[in-house]
């Protein structure tokens, strides 16, 4: 299976059993070649097909939870979303193709979702993920 972007089942269950809370815990984003298999299935961080190269350490970067969950300032809408700062590696070179958000617990290090880069990016000096604007309708994460 190829990389699958989506929340994961881990997130959904999670979040009904408060196991991931936006204003305390530390999120950390992994970064993975083509060849790595995970997707909506994928219950915990892995090392399995995830990047190497200058720059990049195992287990990813830790994400600043930039919009804590809300449903922004439409008090009718019916969206919760929630985003975090961009995240850079300099120096980086390597090669990626998607990315684990994850709850880097040190114990189970669940998963929150899987991002597919659309095609492999390869890093010479620096590389960033940007996500998109924190609202209803873009928010990286959002729960209807």
């Amino acid at each position: 299976m190829p990389i699958e972007q989506g929340a994961t089942n881990q997130f959904k269950v999670g979040l009904a059993s408060s196991q991931f809370n936006f204003s305390t815990d530390t999120f950390k984003m992994a970064l993975y070649t083509g060849a790595a298999n995970i997707g909506p299935t994928t219950l915990s961080y892995t090392t399995t097909g995830e990047t190497s190269g200058t720059g990049y350490v195992a287990g990813g970067k830790t994400l600043t939870v930039s919009v804590q969950p809300t449903i922004g300032p439409n008090l009718n809408d019916k969206i919760a979303y929630l985003s975090f700062d961009n995240v850079t590696w300099n120096p980086a070179a390597f090669t990626c193709r998607g990315a684990i958000i994850y709850k880097a617990d040190g114990v189970t290090n669940p998963t929150v979702c899987i991002l597919d880069f659309g095609a492999d990016k390869t890093a010479t000096t620096s590389f960033q993920v940007q996500f998109p604007t924190a609202n209803n309708t873009n928010a990286i994460i959002r729960i209807a």
